[in-house]
């Protein structure tokens, strides 16, 4: 239950701070409230809440995204961005491969698609004088989804968490005061 009391600390934070009053405000706060109710379907430990939750945290990316290209997103700069990030998500997937099973293939690739976009449009978004928390939230989430792939898929010997749950409040917090940076848009 404290995850999701934290969860709701993130929502609240994007209310408070004037989500409602844009665009680009409302499309962070329905990423926001998409990744509360992934946290909830991922207390759970089957496989179908897992998938939920995936989906859930698909469709915060998919907002966030949107939010982005509300925002602006410089093509150039996305287009650099893309490089390290693809990279990065190839050798994840690579890491990730032996131990997903055939059932979940397809989520689990789409998911590294979403949120690689995710990162690369937060990049464009910093390329057109977005504030930098927006790129630096992103980022975190980014970094926060290895210690939850590394949890639930692979199994390592050190409980991911320890460092996965605070990247990911982390990023989910600057990603709601970015709310109140662009209420013009």
């Amino acid at each position: 239950m404290a995850k999701l009391v934290a969860s709701t600390a993130f929502v609240a934070t994007a209310v408070q701070v004037g989500a409602l009053r844009s665009l680009f405000g409302r499309f962070i706060l329905l990423g926001l409230v998409f990744s509360w109710a992934g946290d909830a379907f991922l207390i759970g430990e089957s496989r179908t809440a897992f998938l939920l939750g995936l989906g859930a945290f698909l469709i915060a990316h998919l907002s966030y995204i949107g939010a982005f290209a509300i925002r602006g997103v410089s093509m150039r700069w996305a287009m650099l961005g893309a490089l390290p990030v693809v990279a990065a998500a190839i050798a994840v997937s690579l890491w990730l491969a032996p131990h997903v099973p055939a059932s979940m293939t397809v989520p689990v690739r789409a998911y590294t698609v979403v949120i690689s976009l995710m990162l690369i449009a937060a990049i464009g978004t910093r390329g057109q004088g977005a504030p930098a928390t927006i790129l630096a939230g992103a980022f975190l989430f980014f970094l926060s989804d290895l210690s939850v792939a590394a949890l639930r898929l692979v199994e390592t010997s050190f409980p991911t968490y320890v460092w996965g749950l605070p990247l990911y409040y982390a990023g989910q917090t600057l990603l709601a005061l970015s709310a109140s940076q662009s209420r013009s848009h």
